[in-house]
This record gives C-alpha cells, sequence and structure tokens, in this order.
C-alpha cells in the first residue's frame, strides 16, 4: 500500500551523538531503509572518543545523504540538535537520536499525514525496547491532539517521532539545557501554532537503558519546576498545579 501524496519534499533528520557506537549503525540502517527515500541525515557528534565517528563516516562512504558535523567542545545534546538544525536544507525537520529506531514506513506516513491535512506539528506512537532491541511495552495510546495547556499537564509527544513543517514554522531552537530541551520546545512551538496532531500508530522504537528509576523520577519531576516557573514563568500557584497534575498523569498511565 503506497501512503505517500509526493517526495519532492525533502525531510532533514536530526541526529546528536555522543559515545554512540553500540547504537548508531542500527539508527542509520533505520533511515535507509524508510520508503520515503528524500531525506538527509545531519549528525553532530559532541566529542565521541570511542568508534562513533569511524562507525558514521562508513556509512557516509556510500549514502551522500548522510552529513557528519562535529562539535569542538563537549556541548550536550541540545547545541548537538542546534548545530544540525541550522544545517538543515529540508521543508520538513525530523528528531531521532542515536539510540533510537524507525519503521521502515514512518515518515511514508507521516508526511502522507502533514500533506494530506496541512499540519505543521505531528508525532506518532511507538515501542520501548530495551538494550538489547527486545519490545518491553508499546506507549500508551497519545492524544489525537495536543494544545500547550494539554503540554504543560504532561508531555506525550515523544521527540523520536516529531516532524516539523519548518517551510510554514521557520527554524525553532532548542535551549541549552542537560535534559527535557524536547519538551521545552514542544511548549515554545505550541504558543505559535494551536496544536499538535497524532497518528496512532507505533512507528519508531525508543531505547530504554537501565538507570536508578527513583532518582530518575525525582530529577524529572525537579526538572518540570524548573521548566513551569523559571523557564515558562508561570506562577508558584499555577507551577505547584500543573506539576501535581503531570504526577498524578504519570502515576495513572503507569497503573
Amino acid at each position: 500500500m503506497v501512503y505517500y501524496i509526493t517526495m519532492d519534499s525533502l525531510v532533514s533528520i536530526i541526529t546528536p551523538t555522543y559515545n554512540s557506537g553500540r547504537y548508531i549503525s542500527e539508527t542509520i540502517q533505520s533511515i535507509q531503509a524508510q520508503t520515503y527515500t528524500n531525506w538527509e541525515l545531519l549528525i553532530t557528534d559532541d566529542c565521541s572518543d570511542d568508534q562513533t565517528v569511524d562507525i558514521i563516516m562508513s556509512f557516509q562512504k556510500n549514502d551522500p545523504r548522510i552529513k557528519l558535523f562535529s562539535l569542538e567542545i563537549n556541548s550536550g545534546p541540545g547545541p548537538s540538535r542546534n548545530n544540525s538544525i541550522r544545517m538543515a536544507k529540508g521543508k520538513y525537520i525530523a528528531f531521532l537520536d542515536s539510540d533510537d529506531k524507525w519503521s521502515e514506513f514512518k515518515l511514508e506516513k507521516q508526511i502522507s499525514f502533514m500533506q494530506k491535512k496541512n499540519y505543521i506539528f505531528t508525532f506518532t506512537n511507538y515501542f520501548k525496547i530495551d538494550s538489547q532491541g527486545t519490545i518491553i511495552k508499546s506507549e500508551n495510546n497519545p492524544p489525537l491532539k495536543v494544545n500547550y495547556t494539554d503540554c504543560l499537564l504532561g508531555n506525550r509527544i515523544g521527540c523520536l517521532t516529531v516532524v516539523l513543517d519548518v517551510s510554514k514554522l521557520g527554524k525553532i531552537y532548542m535551549e541549552d539545557l542537560p535534559r527535557r530541551q524536547d519538551y521545552l520546545l514542544w511548549l515554545k512551538i505550541l504558543k505559535k501554532i494551536d496544536y499538535a496532531y497524532s497518528i496512532n500508530e507505533k512507528l519508531a522504537f525508543y531505547r530504554v537503558h537501565n538507570k536508578s528509576i527513583s532518582s530518575k523520577k525525582m530529577r524529572l519531576v525537579l526538572d518540570h519546576w524548573h521548566i513551569y516557573r523559571s523557564l515558562e514563568n508561570h506562577s508558584t500557584l499555577r507551577s505547584i498545579w500543573y506539576l501535581v497534575n503531570y504526577i498524578v498523569r504519570k502515576i495513572l498511565r503507569s497503573i
């Protein structure tokens, strides 16, 4: 079955890398397997000291759509993504981190969806996989559309699933934060447009690594508080209200 309308529009795929040698081959291969072939892969390496760059260059030799850039100072995923965004030439920008993967129809279905509906910001459902690539679970069905307030109450938008029409939106860059740069970007965009729209199909694979669950949850709570109160400049009471809603929704989704 054919899903796309046209492949005339270039998709710029934004991928940051840092010591990604274990998984970067799978990531690149999932992009090369796309049935929508009009793409450029813009990889910015953040001073890797493993075999990451060598692996990328081995793919680059046989595929001119792959473009590699390197930062001079280790700067984190936000600046790495921003460097690739600056270099992007596509009508669309998509995001895929260096340990995640896409299904082969991901771009085809999503670009078709955006062209048919004239949407600017879209995302999809996805699977969670472990370090070996085994499916752990699928994400809960995302809402059909999300506005700014919805996003404040909880981020349901997986970075690896997002496609933006920058010909209409313009290029928007991520903040230089250690975490949650993507979430803050969605909020920034949703101040400019009414909604982000979802395709309720599992078209990507998000890799979950073994880390301390309790410390990660506490860090997420603190990150959200910082976003609500300091970066989005909401009042203390409103920030508390958003944070409580975020925590409750996270608990309900885990049940």
